[in-house]
């Protein structure tokens, strides 16, 4: 089976890499490259978590550093991942890595140049990078399959009532994103919170006697313990946000979809960051992005299991 052409963008973060382990474990997934966005963590940071964890489950994917805040506002990051938490734990291997030294959105561009067909690019944290490559290279924007994207939401939020924290990040990139043209599926918190995974499964991955199946389980151990406020709504679970995207782009017939018209707001002073989802075809503007609001949980958990038990 022929394998499909991403570039991933993503800010590790413990479900960016429990994302990863989904995209390259699938073996459904030609990834051309991986470009990383300051998010959850400042750029260092996650630029780090991402070339250890790509270490880890044994991929030579090329990894490029991206922008080191939001186009128009200081960074925030997540309180989700502490701030020392860089992937320290002995099952991690050293950074030895040389950095690219190309910017994200020139490396971007250059896969798209020589693609041959269209590349699908998958983003699962802020979108500056995405952002600045659709700016600066708008003639290259063509050659892209569709955006899939963790973000936002329909009904809810979780930096403010309405906004979720990619988005809330940068939403001035978000916006340049969902108004560009390219076709987008996003899977925000709405799908995410069904997206659950829970101590008995977790325990799961313990039974695969490798590494990464350990790694898995211990990330997603710790991914509980960072919103404890969430576990009574969750009824106990875990919420996979990042792992959604990928898990869409796999098997989208999982998951429940409408297409909307979703724009993102940049200026409200309660609603900066939101993901404004025209839900019930209210302007009656052509719909521009795909929106998950619900996914076959242990289906998508299955997905899950079997990317990690091929994995090292």
């Amino acid at each position: 089976m022929e394998k499909l052409p991403v570039i991933i963008d993503c800010d590790p973060g413990l479900d960016d890499a429990l994302m990863l382990m989904l995209a390259f474990g699938s073996d459904q997934l030609d990834v051309k490259a991986v470009t990383v966005s300051a998010g959850n963590q400042t750029q260092d940071k996650t630029f780090t978590n991402a070339i250890k964890i790509l270490s880890l489950i044994g991929t030579n994917a090329p990894v490029f550093r991206g922008a080191e805040k939001p186009l128009s506002c200081e960074l925030i990051i997540s309180n989700d991942m502490p701030g020392e938490m860089v992937f320290n734990e002995p099952s991690f291997p050293a950074v030895t890595t040389v950095p690219n030294t190309i910017p994200a959105a020139a490396a971007m561009a250059g896969i798209l140049e020589e693609a041959t067909k269209k590349v699908t690019i998958v983003a699962t944290g802020p979108l500056t990078n995405i952002a600045t490559f659709l700016s600066n290279y708008p003639n290259l924007k063509v050659k892209i399959e569709r955006i899939v994207l963790m973000g936002g939401g329909i009904f809810r939020g979780n930096m403010t009532p309405l906004a979720e924290f990619n988005m809330y990040v940068d939403p001035e990139a978000a916006a340049i994103v969902f108004r560009s043209g390219v076709p987008v599926t996003m899977c925000g918190l709405d799908v995410t919170h069904k997206a659950l995974v829970f101590p008995r499964d977790i325990e799961l991955f313990r039974t695969f006697k490798n590494k990464s199946g350990e790694v898995a389980a211990s990330l997603m151990e710790l991914l509980a313990k960072n919103y404890p406020e969430q576990t009574a709504e969750l009824q106990g679970g875990t919420a996979l946000h990042d792992p959604c995207a990928i898990a869409w782009l796999l098997n989208p017939g999982i998951f429940t979809t409408k297409a909307c018209y979703v724009d993102v707001e940049t200026k409200g002073e309660l609603t900066r960051g939101v993901t404004v989802v025209d839900f019930y075809d209210v302007l009656h503007r052509e719909p521009n992005t795909m929106v998950a609001y619900d996914v076959d949980r242990l289906a998508l958990i299955d997905m899950l299991f079997n990317a990690v038990r091929n994995l090292p």
